[in-house]
């Protein structure tokens, strides 16, 4: 199993004259490095039974709990069935073998010319700028990616700049992970620089949950490399539900904006979280309300483990068509399916 792992600089307890000492965590790498990572420890927080515990436990050693303390504030106190905890509670059903569900569900190990980068639609390519996460969702489709050989290093980014450089029908950077934000503002600074100085290059995307799961994350030092780019700069969240959206969420949001980022937000389709027609208008509500729109719904790809949340393709037609009928159009996502070798995202 692949752990992943951030990695906080400490100042040494006694440097010596010759030694500078290095900067604090910042406020955002404390609470990263200070997540839940016991399953029994999360079910005590919250006043789970201890019926949950067994699958608690067995689902952390397919694929291991953390859970932000921001994120955990906003469940509900003795809920299992919390929206939530549902997307970050270990369960018994990760452990089945179920037909169809794979290790890597998209085939991304065909896409891959060399370590963190991913090539897989005309025109843009995406970049591994973190291994790390800050909250493992359960449903994850890169859960059993292999960060291991994907981990970045500036090597490695110059080798993929060389690969952008070098192919001029590239016009977009997209960073992920992991999460990408999960790296330092130092680093992605220095990549995103390096990734403007390309001509051809026109669109920075970045693809975070962090600014939801730990709005604080969205600091001065991340507004100023971000507001300082010749990008065009779209960011594009992971929002499943609505009482995901809290008022720190917002504000994050609005500085987000005010450093000339546009906001979409995709959200995948999950039995037990939102496979109603009122959790998903209550999300597209709320997200506009804090200046997201709405860009794609996905239907479940189907990776080891995450079966159990998976929502047949005629209920989420059926449920799109009960959005149409209560939500404008620029509040209604599309229904997608990603399909290995396909040159875009399949529209539902």
């Amino acid at each position: 199993m692949i752990t992943r792992s951030s990695a906080l600089l400490q100042r040494p307890e006694s440097p010596s004259a010759d030694v500078k000492p290095l900067s604090r965590p910042s406020a955002w790498q404390t609470q990263l490095s200070q997540a839940i990572r016991d399953p029994r420890e999360l079910c005590r927080r919250l006043g789970l039974d201890d019926s949950w515990l067994p699958g608690a436990e067995a689902g952390h050693a397919l694929f291991e709990v953390r859970v932000p303390e921001a994120f955990l504030a906003r469940m509900r106190y003795g809920d299992p069935h919390d929206p939530l905890l549902r997307q970050v509670l270990p369960l018994i059903a990760e452990g089945e073998n179920v037909p169809g569900y794979v290790t890597d569900p998209l085939e991304e190990a065909e896409y891959t010319p060399g370590p963190g980068l991913i090539h897989k639609y005309a025109g843009r390519v995406l970049l591994i700028a973190s291994p790390a996460c800050a909250v493992n969702c359960r449903y994850c489709f890169r859960r059993h990616f292999p960060y291991s050989d994907n981990s970045p290093s500036r090597a490695q980014w110059e080798r993929s700049l060389d690969t952008l450089r070098q192919d001029t029908s590239i016009h977009e950077a997209i960073l992920s992970g992991g999460d990408p934000l999960a790296a330092s503002d130092r680093q992605l600074a220095w990549l995103v620089e390096h990734l403007e100085a390309i001509p051809h290059l026109k669109r920075l995307r970045l693809h975070t949950r962090l600014p939801v799961v730990i709005p604080e994350r969205v600091d001065d030092a991340l507004s100023g490399w971000l507001g300082a780019t010749r990008l065009q700069k779209v960011m594009v969240l992971h929002i499943n539900h609505a009482q995901e959206i809290d008022q720190a969420v917002v504000k994050a949001c609005e500085r987000l904006r005010s450093a000339g980022v546009a906001l979409l937000n995709q959200s995948v389709l999950l039995r037990g979280v939102n496979d109603s027609v009122a959790a998903l208008a209550q999300l597209s509500e709320r997200l506009f309300e804090a200046g997201v729109l709405p860009y794609y719904l996905h239907v479940l790809d189907p990776v080891a483990g995450a079966a159990h949340f998976d929502v047949p393709d005629e209920e989420a037609r059926e449920l799109i068509a009960g959005l149409r009928e209560v939500l404008p159009g620029f509040l209604l996502p599309r229904l997608v399916r990603e399909i290995p070798g396909e040159t875009s995202k399949t529209p539902l």
